[in-house]
Order: C-alpha cells, then structure tokens, then sequence
C-alpha cells in the first residue's frame, strides 16, 4: 500500500534536485551482501573461514573478495515494482536518479545498467564501505551540498534523511517510518506485503506434508492400527519427519534462487519474490529443524537415526545430486521408500521385500512424472533445458517410457506379493487381493496421461491430494486389503 502524502513544490526545483536510491531491501526486497555470501558458502563451506578473514579486515574487503567470486543474476532479482515505476515517472520528466548502495559497486552499477533510468551509480569499493557516514559524505560531494532526496528502508538511513530535503521510506524495518517522520520530511511511503502465517507455510511447504502420511503405511500393512502406542508413536514421527523436511525445503530454495527466479511459477515462492529474508529463513530452519530432531528421539534413538539418515540424502540431494541426470530421479524414489522404512523404525515392525520392492518401484515412476511434468512445461515456453538440472526436453519421451514401465513393474510387484505363500497364510481372502492390481495400473496409467497432457502439477504426491478420482482410487485399495484380512 502506498502512502498518499504528496509535497509539492516547484517543477523545475524538483526536477534540478536529484533523488539518491538504496539498493538492499529498497530497489530490491533483499540484501545482495547476505546472498553473495550464501551463494559462496553454498559454493564450497569452507569459503566461510575465508569471509570470516575478510571481514576481520573490514567490511569493504569482504563486501569485494565476495564480489570477485560471485555473479548476481540482477534481471532476475526481486524488485519494488510500484517503487521502480514512480522512479521511471520521475526520470521520464527529467529528474536525476543515482544508485547509492552498500553493495559492491559492481552489482551496483550491474543494476543500474540493467534498469536503464539511473544516471550515476555509487557503492562499495575493496577501500570504502559505502554504508552510513561514509555514504552521506559521498552524497553530499557528489551533489556538490545541494538539495537531495533519499529513498531507503532502515535505520542506517535516518542519518541521510536527516540531512535530505525530501525522505522516501520504502519497505521500511519496523519502526522506520514514524523514525524517519520524525527527523525528515517524508514525501512518499512505499510498502510491501508482509510476510504472514500464511506466506510462512507456504516456504515450509506444509502441503508436502501429505507425503510423510508414508510413515503410516507399516502400521497398516503391519495391522498395528489397533495398537494405540504405535499410533502415537507413528503420529509423532510423521509430525517430526513434516519438521525437519520444511526445514530443508527452506534449505533446497536458498540454494535454488536463481532457478526458482527464472521459473513462471516458483519465482513467486516466498524467498525468490523476497516475501522472507535469507536471514529469516535460515533462522526459522534451524529452529524448526531443531524440533524435528527433539520430537524424533522421543520417539526412539532408531527412529532419530532414520531422520538424519534422511537429512543428510536430502540436503546431499538439494546440494549436488538433484544436477545429475537420473540419479536425481533415483534419489527422490529413494527418499519416498525412507519414509516407509522410517514409519516401520518407529513401530519396531519388519518391513517385508516385497513392500520395499513396489514403494521403490513406484515412487520411481511418481519422480519421473515429476520430471517429465517441468520437460512439458519447458516445451509449452519453447525452451530446451531445464535451469540446473541436466535434462532436455528432447529426454520427455525416453523418461516417460522409463516411468510407465516403472508404474508398471511396481503393480507386477504387487501380482507377484499377491500369489506368494506368506500372503495366503496373512490374508482370510487373498483372492479380494487381485482387485488392487487393475485398480492401480489404471491411477498410474492416468497420472502418466494427465502428465503427458501438461495437467500435472509439479509434484504428483500433491496433485493426488487435490485429484478426487485419486481420492477414490486410493480409499478402494484401503477398503479391498482390510476385506481380504477379515
């Protein structure tokens, strides 16, 4: 919402007075410096020892060996659009604009040249950190100590307000705007929406959480639902397991910025558009994960070991193996099947082959889907690849024949569980049992159809959440196998 306080003057005096803009959480809803360094550390963990030696030598040096290192995307980061819009109205009618930054002076000027309307730049040197008293002193020399206006968003910049003829607070720091109303004259407020519960659940990705109803499946096939301690022990591993995977989805965007920014419908996710901050982010990971970890050992050492188990792939998948071709896609279906070895932990059951046979076998083909649905989508923009993975759109056909035969094999698993000597012994009916197999070779083959259209959302688990046939398909299988049992 914009403030609609507006100050007039004299035209041709505010046209011959400039406005000086900031960067960080002003032209743009993040801080350069926080994701340089991120991307660096992400890079290789031991550049962290090396910034922590730079920034001993002052912030200037540090802000400058980041900058040697790292290349920001600055068409693709996320800006204030209404805030760039009234700085285009302005610079149309005449006005000078300069980018007067903290950030290194080549992200800076990298900025300016990609938004076209600033007609000088000022940032950080390996010298001089432009931040603070050193920025207003440069302001003042380069408007020859005439009139200026300021457009910022945190309490470094009151001192510059202080000093300017007009304030323009933007996305301001609580506090910020009734702190710079009372030291400047403050002509426009530009806000931002906040982040709320629900933009938070949204970065936690809460609807993923359906995938660790998983972690039920033993006590099913295990018939332990009876057994009230495995269902308490059960429910507390799926919320605990729900836990620490929000915390590497916050994790798998940090390091996903530049893709997810480039991308028609992740750039909207919470990070990418700067909705949340890297630093509130990281803070609110740590802790969740946290309490994913307190939570799983209550349950047992066991089952607290399966979870690091599961955090270690996870953040192994979401760091390197997610850029190597089918080994992404084998490593997804791997982490679906943990889910069910860690329920079986948390219970003490056994998991048998033949349930850990057909979960890897179709969890294979729900990956591929998953795969084959971003190959679709790139087709549909006349795209060829996808941006940091090592697939083409050339690959659709081959990874779709891969799927269905996946699919497939999955439900020749289950033929095969059906027929065997054990099942016969389990089940009172086992013939009932042969209703699953036609049941789910049609969910699979259409999942593969619905793919093929361009109608599957990027993650099957969530479309069959969301899709009532699947509903129906899936509570039929449940029904079938509790028919059998009697």
């Amino acid at each position: 919402m914009q403030d609609t306080t507006v100050i007039r003057e004299n035209p041709e005096s505010e046209r011959a007075c400039p406005i000086y803009v900031d960067i960080d959480g002003t032209l743009i809803k993040t801080d350069l410096l926080v994701e340089s360094a991120l991307r660096l550390a992400l890079r290789n963990p031991l550049y962290v020892f090396a910034m922590l030696m730079w920034f001993i030598r002052g912030k200037a040096v540090l802000k400058h060996e980041i900058a040697r290192r790292v290349r920001i995307d600055v068409a693709h980061l996320p800006y204030h659009a209404e805030f760039i819009e009234w700085l285009r109205l302005h610079a149309t009618n005449g006005r000078a604009l300069i980018l007067a930054s903290a950030s290194h002076e080549s992200y800076v000027k990298g900025i300016a040249s990609h938004l076209g309307f600033f007609t000088d730049t000022m940032g950080s040197t390996n010298r001089l950190n432009m931040a603070g008293k050193n920025k207003l002193a440069a302001i003042k020399a380069h408007s020859a100590k005439q009139p200026f206006d300021y457009a910022g968003n945190a309490r470094p910049d009151l001192s510059i307000w202080q000093e300017a003829r007009h304030a323009i607070v933007v996305n301001p720091d609580s506090g910020i705007e009734s702190a710079a109303r009372s030291v400047a004259s403050v002509q426009k407020v530009f806000h931002a929406p906040q982040a709320d519960l629900k933009v938070w659940l949204k970065a936690i990705r809460i609807h993923q959480w359906l995938k660790n109803l998983l972690i039920g499946v033993p006590l099913l096939t295990a018939f332990q639902f009876q057994n009230p301690v495995a269902v308490l022990h059960t429910a507390v591993a799926i919320i605990a397991f729900g836990l620490v995977a929000s915390a590497t989805y916050l994790m798998n965007d940090l390091m996903d910025l530049d893709s997810d920014r480039r991308h028609p419908r992740k750039k909207n996710r919470p990070l990418a558009s700067g909705q949340i901050g890297i630093l509130q982010a990281v803070t609110v990971g740590l802790l969740i994960l946290a309490g994913g970890l307190t939570l799983a050992a209550t349950v047992s050492l066991a089952f607290l070991a399966s979870v690091i188990v599961y955090l270690v792939a996870t953040l192994s998948y979401s760091w390197k193996l997610k850029r190597y071709m089918l080994i992404d896609v084998l490593c997804l279906g791997g982490l679906y099947t943990w889910r069910i070895i860690a329920g079986a932990i948390a219970i003490g059951a056994e998991i048998s082959n033949w349930l850990a046979a057909f979960s890897m076998f179709m969890f294979l083909s729900l990956a591929l889907v998953k795969r084959c649905a971003e190959l679709v989508s790139l087709a549909e923009q006349s795209r060829q690849s996808a941006q940091g993975r090592d697939y083409r759109v050339t690959d659709t056909l081959i990874l779709t024949a891969l799927g269905v035969a996946s699919g497939c094999s999955a439900t020749l698993v289950l033929a095969l569980f059906i027929e065997s000597p054990n099942t016969i012994v389990h089940y009172g009916h086992p013939r009932l049992l042969w209703l699953l197999c036609p049941l789910l070779l049609y969910w699979v083959s259409r999942i593969w159809v619905k793919t093929a259209r361009g109608e599957m959302h990027d993650d099957p688990i969530v479309y069959a959440a969301r899709d009532r046939a699947s509903w129906v398909i899936f509570g039929s299988l449940v029904l079938i196998t509790l028919l059998a049992h009697l």
